[in-house]
């Protein structure tokens, strides 16, 4: 339950709708909440961004909402979580306080510029017993769930390859992005935490052995990451099931189309992959493999990107408190960590 009051109704008690604040609004924040008003679950109370035009504009999605300065006067105001969409340097920091003034929090990935800080913030989660969740989005493209559902039924027989690609030919247009750290890294950090998460959610979480990691930036070996952010990776994986996971991101890579994203898992007995359409971020198919043939397992459109954030939400009006998956972020951090060396 969380904390907001209950209302008597004339057959039963039930949980009033959760107040929600919003801290960073701009196209990413914004879209999130428009995804989580569209659940109906939940009001917006208070809105909080540096840029008064961004607030002013987010304010168009929920008038009823205060507009106020700082996570602090958000928090004031009582609200049952906060969704956080600030710089990565921010986020742990922000999502502990809210934590510790028993508050809910979605937050914009990465959690934490490393294992520490994820850590840090899942237990406070823990101790404030409270539902914290990431926009790990790509979990619920519908290509995605549909990949996990075969993995788990084990008709793939033993999975024992994964390969993962993310190559974004722009990069951020942020420039704290390239400062090592404000962000905790670069493309690694900011895609690679999709294709870690992607390949341990679907195989359900085995036990990590093996890590090595090749960073790159303007095409030569990285040589100060104190200094410098990378702008492409290559790692490799392996699972304590035997399993080997290799992935590959990138920024700015010259591709020929905007992006190349897959994620694919061969097992004994058939394969099933992720692939973007024609370079687009937004659109995918998935598809299943025996032998030389193809089975279509799903097409666009389908409009994913705030399913993460809707998710959340809805949990948090069911009552929902603290999820110990959350676990499942300190792993992945973990591994990006032993990625970078570190």
């Amino acid at each position: 339950m969380t904390r907001q009051a209950l209302i008597k109704t004339s057959t039963k008690t039930v949980p009033a709708r959760p107040r929600l604040g919003f801290l960073g609004v701009g196209w990413i924040g914004r879209h999130r909440m428009r995804a989580i008003l569209g659940t109906e679950a939940v009001d917006v109370a208070a809105i909080a961004d540096p840029s008064p035009e961004m607030a002013a504009e987010a304010g168009k999605l929920a008038p009823g909402a205060t507009l106020v300065s700082t996570l602090d006067d958000i928090l004031d105001l009582g609200v049952d979580g906060v969704v956080i969409a600030t710089p990565s340097a921010m986020h742990a920091e922000q999502s502990i306080h809210a934590l510790e003034r028993g508050t809910a929090v979605f937050c914009q990935k990465p959690l934490g510029r490393n294992v520490a800080e994820v850590k840090a913030v899942v237990d406070a989660a823990r101790r404030a017993d409270r539902l914290l969740c990431v926009d790990l989005s790509y979990r619920f493209t519908q290509g995605m769930r549909r990949i996990r559902e075969i993995v788990a039924s084990g008709e793939l027989g033993h999975i024992y390859a994964v390969d993962l690609v993310f190559h974004n030919a722009y990069g951020p247009d942020k420039p704290w992005f390239y400062d090592p750290v404000l962000s905790g890294g670069g493309c690694v950090m900011d895609l690679g935490v999709h294709l870690v998460d992607l390949a341990l959610w679907v195989l359900d979480n085995p036990g990590i052995g093996s890590v090595s990691g090749k960073l790159f930036a303007a095409g030569k070996p990285l040589q100060d990451s104190a200094a410098q952010v990378e702008d492409y990776a290559v790692a490799t994986v392996e699972l304590d099931t035997g399993a080997v996971v290799q992935l590959a991101c990138s920024w700015k890579l010259q591709a020929g189309c905007d992006a190349v994203i897959s994620a694919t898992f061969y097992g004994t007995q058939g394969g099933v992959s992720l692939r973007n359409v024609s370079g687009s971020f937004y659109d995918f198919t998935a598809e299943q493999y025996r032998g030389t043939s193809r089975e279509t397992l799903t097409t666009p459109p389908d409009e994913w990107g705030g399913r993460a954030a809707a998710d959340w939400a809805s949990r948090l009006a069911a009552g929902e408190r603290f999820d110990p998956a959350a676990d499942e972020l300190v792993t992945v951090a973990r591994v990006l960590d032993r990625i970078y060396g570190r």
